[in-house]
């Protein structure tokens, strides 16, 4: 590693980021100045149903004022990664999976932060209730073909980087299978 901190500053902080601001000696030697967030693992949920569907959220994202479809996804806060799995695939949508797979580990945005997101298959689904879709702006919960789902990326419909990029660990786990 050619980066090295000189010094580390937190310059906020609540219960889901923290940003930091480390004083570093760069790759060429000289002084500068890197932020970071903090935000602790996440959990991307690919839940497939027996028809080879998909479920997908869509939600309003305060960041960019605009609505969002996406796999149901959320923070670990804390919690062992498939307690928070399990718990997000049902806030997000209602429902529950007897099998859970992982499909492996991203690093979303390394350049700004230490977030690493941790992708599951969720198959044998059932519909049991208990979503919290308002808390998250969750206005759209569907089931969708996984085919339309690749076609939906590719007109530019599925935008989220996160989601796009689990649902690449999926697309690799569905070949091996094939």
């Amino acid at each position: 590693m050619t980066w090295q901190t000189r010094s580390s500053t937190v310059v906020y902080e609540n219960p889901w980021i923290r940003v930091r601001e480390d004083q570093v000696t760069r790759p060429d030697g000289d002084p500068g100045l890197y932020g970071v967030v903090e935000t602790g693992p996440s959990v991307f949920i690919a839940a497939l149903t027996g028809e080879r569907e998909l479920l997908l959220v869509t939600q309003d994202r305060y960041p960019t004022g605009q609505a969002s479809t996406e796999l149901p996804a959320g923070n670990a806060d804390g919690e062992d990664l498939m307690v928070a799995a399990r718990r997000e695939l049902q806030e997000e949508t209602g429902y529950v999976a007897a099998r859970w797979e992982p499909l492996g580990e991203l690093q979303s945005m390394n350049g700004i932060s230490d977030e690493i997101q941790h992708v599951y298959l969720a198959q044998e689904l059932s519909y049991a209730g208990g979503e919290k879709l308002l808390e998250d702006g969750i206005h759209d919960v569907r089931k969708v073909p996984i085919d339309e789902v690749f076609a939906m990326i590719r007109r530019g419909e599925l935008t989220d980087g996160q989601s796009v990029s689990s649902l690449m660990l999926l697309a690799l786990h569905l070949d091996r299978l094939a």
